[in-house]
């Protein structure tokens, strides 16, 4: 899950303000709560001790 919001020559691009609040908000919590990382072996929420579990994408769009 690549954030490509910012380029505009793709089909995601965001025309609106508040849908690239919307995407980047959503890719970052992926990016810090759901994703483990190679080199850390952990979230990087896990890492920054703000959670103890990784969560489900489920989970997060609830």
């Amino acid at each position: 899950m690549a954030c490509r919001r910012f380029t505009r020559l793709c089909n995601g691009f965001s025309k609106k303000l508040e849908s690239l609040k919307a995407a980047l908000a959503l890719h970052f919590a992926w990016y810090n709560l759901v994703r483990i990382h190679r080199t850390l072996r952990v979230t990087p929420a896990m890492a920054a001790v703000v959670t103890d579990r990784t969560w489900e994408l489920a989970e997060l769009l609830a």
